[in-house]
């Protein structure tokens, strides 16, 4: 069976810190309504809407939500870098000749521009799903092993019954993703080539 391995995005692939902070700020300044986008990056992973919630009449999201959405490409894309060992991890699934998707909560088109900028080319990207929603994309694509940085990911990975592999690179320290039913914590995704070589070994050695 091919080796498929699932990605989160925000804060774990890419660190959209920068660009979703000068979203919000435009947001805020477009509309005239005060959003704390310092503390709005703080606790990225929940789809948009419920960061909005926090700023804005409930009646208003959905027009707000379609507003961040068609300023992002010009404001956010840009500003954001690839998480260290992005990059790094997509090669070594490669080259274990498995296959790579991107699970998200981000729009998905948004998702694919930014991918697009940094270079990295997952075989699949899905958007617009969040916590035990993501299981549906990654059993549709039989993924074993899902890698994210916030408990929404691990509950995803368990959903499905994926091995869940979480990065304390996020908005979750290393002991919640534990306590959330993490199998494997790294530190960043410069450890997971290597944890892949072990996991790898291991299967085989079992087969």
């Amino acid at each position: 069976m091919t080796l498929t391995v699932g990605f989160d995005l925000d804060m774990t692939l890419i660190d959209s810190r920068p660009g979703i902070r000068a979203c919000y700020l435009a947001l805020s300044e477009r509309t005239g309504t005060y959003i704390d986008a310092d503390l709005a990056v703080t606790r990225l992973g929940p789809p948009l809407a419920e960061e909005l919630v926090n700023w804005f009449p409930e009646e208003q999201i959905p027009a707000m939500a379609d507003l961040y959405r068609e300023m992002y490409p010009t404001i956010a894309i840009a500003a954001t870098p690839a998480m260290e060992g992005a990059r790094e991890a997509i090669a070594a699934v490669r080259a274990a000749g498995g296959r790579t998707m991107v699970v998200t909560a981000k729009y998905e088109p948004n998702a694919k521009l930014h991918l697009a900028h940094l270079g990295i080319e997952p075989d699949v990207v899905v958007g617009d799903l969040w916590a035990e929603q993501k299981a549906r994309a990654l059993r549709e694509y039989g993924a074993g092993v899902y890698v994210g940085d916030h408990v929404g990911d691990v509950r995803g990975a368990r959903t499905a019954g994926a091995l869940s592999v979480a990065v304390a690179t996020g908005p979750c320290p290393a002991d919640d993703l534990h306590a959330a039913g993490a199998d494997v914590v790294l530190d960043d995704l410069s450890a997971f080539p290597g944890w892949l070589d072990g996991y790898r070994s291991a299967a085989a050695a079992r087969a």
